[in-house]
This record gives C-alpha cells, structure tokens and sequence, in this order.
C-alpha cells in the first residue's frame, strides 16, 4: 500500500509517500527511510492502536519505508499514515481512494488521534497537492482558517477507517473567516502613558512606516510601557501575512485560532538570549525569534546587555527579511521580516551626564552595540524623565485607537504607491517616493555633512521623513519633514558627544 503525508522541513512541507509492504516470514516491524527516534517508537504506538481499534494486526514480516530518504522524519506526525498504510496493506481497508488523501497525526495507545506540530505548513501543502487532508480533531479550530483547503478532522483512527470506508463520512471543515483582532486594545493603551508626547509621536511614525526604533532614555521613563502598546496600534495583518506567521508559529506548536491569527507577535527575549534562539538553528533546523516576530515586532529590552556577537547576527536578516540555517546535512530558509524595538539606558548607571560614570566608561557602554546594527535603526530617540507636573496632573493622552487611524491611513497611502511600507523601500523605489527639490537637496547635504553619516543613514532619513509626510497627508516631501526626520538620531549625536569629550 501507498499512503501520502507531510514532513517539515523549515516552513516548507515537502511529501512523504509511506510504502508498506507485508511479507512471509517471522514477524517483525521495520520503519526504514531516515526516521528519528520519535518515528521510530511509532512502531509500537501503532500496533497498539489497531488492536485497540478492533483491527488485526499482521502477524508477518512488515516493513515500512518513508520516502524520499533524504528528507529527515521526526516525530509521532506519521502514526495515522503508517496506521492507515498497515490497514490497507493486509485488505482490512480498501485502496481505492487512498490516493486523494494525506494522513497527519499522532496515535494513542487506545487509537485516539493526538495533535501534532506544524499543521498549518502540512495543510498548505496539501491544498497545493489537491488532495484531502486528514487530521485529529483537536486541530479543526486551527485548520479552519486555511480557505478553499478540502480537510476532515477525526477523533481517532477507527472514525477515520469508516469515513474511507464510506459507512460513516465525516463532515469537511468548514472555512471561519477571521475575526477582529484580539482584545490587546482591551489590555493595554497608549492613554495609560503618562507624558512622553515625543516618544508616542515616534512610534506612531514607527508603526506607520514599519521603521526600526532605538529607545534610550534613564531608568523609569516608560520605555518598555510604550515598546508594550507598540502591537495596539499597527495595522492588521492581511491574509498573506497572516498565513505566513501562523505557518512559522504552527511549528513551534503555537495555537491558532480565528480570534487571533490576525494579530501580530510580539516578541521579548531576555538580555541572556543565545545568537542560535535568536536566529534560529539546531540540528534539524528549527525557527528563531527573529522568525517568530515575523510581520511583527522584536523588542529588544536593555539592548547592550545583549552579547556583541549575539546582536550581530541580526545584521543581515534586518536588510533581507529572511534566514538561512545552514548545517552539515540540512538548509533551512525562514522569513525574518520584523520590526526591531530596543530599549536602553545611555550608561551603565542609567545617566550619562549625573557625574557617576566618566564619558569613556559611557563611550565603552554603548560600543557594546555594533555600527552596522545602529546604520539599520531608522529612528533613535531619547526618552526624557517625565515632569512632576505631568505625574500629578493625570491628563488622558490619545487612545490607541485614535493613533491607529492614523497610522492605517498613513499606511495605506504607502501601499498604493509603492505596494510596501515606507520601511521596505529599495533605493531605486526611494528615489520615485521622495523626490527632492534643489533647495532641499542643499539643505539636507549640509545637515548630513555634520552628522557624518552613511548612505545607509541617509536613505533611513529620506524614508523616516516621507512617513511623516504621509501622517500628514502630503504628497510631497517639505523641509519640516525632513528637518524632524533629522531630529531622530539621538545615538548618533551622543556618540559624536562623548567621543568629542573622550
């Protein structure tokens, strides 16, 4: 018998057809085809189930192969299929339609069908391959947000017996459209913020333009506050990037849900985090945060406490949004497409300038972050201790609801002329963007000639000041636009300060 399932392999799952051939001799149980331990152990996982089920099983010589042998198997993901391929290998069940089908599940010792990772991947594929998807029901609420996917969702491996043999058919899982996002407005909002008008306009400007942002301030101005009310006011994911990030979360074993899947991640990893379970890796290679942050935000909290070559492994997936893990036997590609929040204080007492911290001990503090990483940070800020006035006088700042308007429109403007947001811009795509009179060439060359910065820089200025112009519904780019652009690069003004006083 020939039955067909789905291995994973990064975010792509590519077919495995489960050959099993019963023959004469001494019984014996063989699973061949590179098959890790896991896989391996399937073997008495599934003699049990099928004696529990009420089946019998072949007391002969029965070898299983999982082909292409290549690609390598893990996990109980192949239970059903073996089951199945077993059933119909000795003629307890027919084989005439086996061949529409994929099999997807793990298998208790009773028969009962258990969930499994990376669903979504698997049901991708399978919708591609036009076939019908079977998985355990415990899997339906997640499966259904996949359209125009033929899938059925079975208890255990006797109901999925009777559907093949058409005396008891189980009913297809019906599509659920996505809800609203889910309550993060309810939990958290921007009016819980007190002050810090500066901060809250930048990363208005940071979600409408998907720019990355690098938040200094002293201990207890609201940095992380404001980082946890950045998801609040992003747009929704669309259906595209929804897809993609629930794939990525689905095999990590993250459950999806209607409500939620159209929410994006948030990602937080400690300061103590590795530069493997932040890019991702292992031996078959599994995603990382910057993966699980994808369409999202990756925030970064005490950003020099992070290890120098730890951060340095961000450098290219920031420019490419994407990953490769590569080992001796496998490649792996992720998508890395996030946006990047760090947090942190300009010296290691929290104060740069309150006299308990020489300017080249200060200057040693943030050397800890790379060049090349701060090059690829579009906004930096500093987030000033915030007035006793403001403490007391508890005025209500802007909702988050009323910012995310804003930011929408902003962003939609941007998908109608260029299709990305103005984060994303290539150069080629920025000069047609942000056309610049003669005026505000010379006017911008001087500004830059001072800073000493890069080009890289100079394109994150020119995108920063047309997302401000979008804010303000301007079809082209003013002097005031560029001239607050320029105003977001504390950390470059505070190196050329210290190394000055160093």
């Amino acid at each position: 018998a020939t039955i067909y399932s789905r291995a994973i392999v990064g975010v792509d799952a590519p077919q495995v057809k489960i050959e099993v051939h019963i023959s004469n001799g001494l019984p014996s149980f063989q699973i061949v085809g590179l098959p890790d331990t896991g896989v391996r152990e399937s073997r008495d996982r599934v003699r049990s189930a099928i004696i529990n089920s009420q089946f019998e099983f072949p007391q002969s010589r029965l070898t299983v192969n999982l082909s292409p042998a290549d690609i390598p198997k893990e996990g109980a993901r192949y239970d059903l299929a073996i089951a199945i391929g077993i059933l119909a290998a000795s003629k307890q069940l027919s084989s005439k339609n086996l061949n529409q089908y994929e099999f997807i599940g793990e298998l208790g010792l009773n028969g009962e069908l258990r969930v499994t990772k990376a669903n979504i991947p698997a049901a991708l594929a399978i919708r591609k391959a036009n076939r019908i998807a079977t998985f355990p029901l415990a899997v339906k609420a997640e499966i259904s947000v996949i359209s125009a996917l033929k899938a059925i969702a079975a208890p255990n491996l006797l109901s999925v017996f009777q559907h093949l043999m058409a005396t008891a058919l189980l009913p297809y899982i019906a599509y659920s459209a996505p809800a609203h996002q889910s309550d993060n407005d309810d939990l958290v909002c921007f009016s819980d913020v007190l002050g810090q008008e500066q901060a809250k306009r930048v990363l208005e400007i940071a979600a409408a333009g998907q720019h990355n942002l690098i938040m200094m301030g002293a201990p207890g101005t609201g940095k992380s506050m404001l980082a946890q009310r950045m998801l609040t006011i992003l747009p929704e994911m669309n259906e595209t990037e929804a897809i993609e990030t629930a794939a990525i979360h689905s095999i990590i074993g993250k459950s999806i849900t209607p409500t939620n899947w159209k929410t994006r991640p948030f990602r937080s990893p400690h300061h103590t985090v590795s530069g493997i379970a932040l890019v991702g890796g292992g031996s078959i290679p599994k995603p990382g945060e910057i993966s699980l942050a994808q369409n999202g935000v990756l925030f970064l909290d005490e950003l020099p406490e992070f290890g120098r070559k730890v951060l340095d492994v961000l450098r290219e997936p920031m420019e490419t949004g994407k990953v490769t893990i590569s080992r001796a036997a496998h490649q792996a590609d992720f998508p890395a497409s996030f946006q990047l929040i760090a947090a942190l204080n300009p010296s290691p007492t929290g104060h740069y300038n309150d006299g308990r911290c020489q300017p080249d001990k200060v200057l040693q503090y943030l050397n800890k972050i790379s060049g090349p990483i701060l090059d690829r940070i579009d906004l930096q800020i500093e987030v000033a201790n915030i007035k006793a006035s403001e403490l007391t006088q508890y005025n209500v700042g802007e909702t988050s609801e009323t910012i995310k308007n804003r930011v929408v429109g902003a962003r939609q403007l941007m998908l109608n002329r260029a299709g990305k947001p103005n984060g994303l811009l290539t150069s080629k795509e920025l000069q047609l963007a942000c056309p610049l009179s003669s005026q505000l060439q010379s006017f911008l060359q001087h500004r830059l000639e001072a800073l000493q910065i890069s080009v890289r820089a100079f394109h994150k200025i020119l995108k920063v000041a047309r997302t401000i112009a979008d804010l303000a519904n301007c079809k082209h780019i003013e002097q005031q636009h560029i001239a607050e652009a320029l105003s977001y690069r504390a950390m470059d003004r505070l190196l050329h300060y210290l190394t000055k006083q160093v």
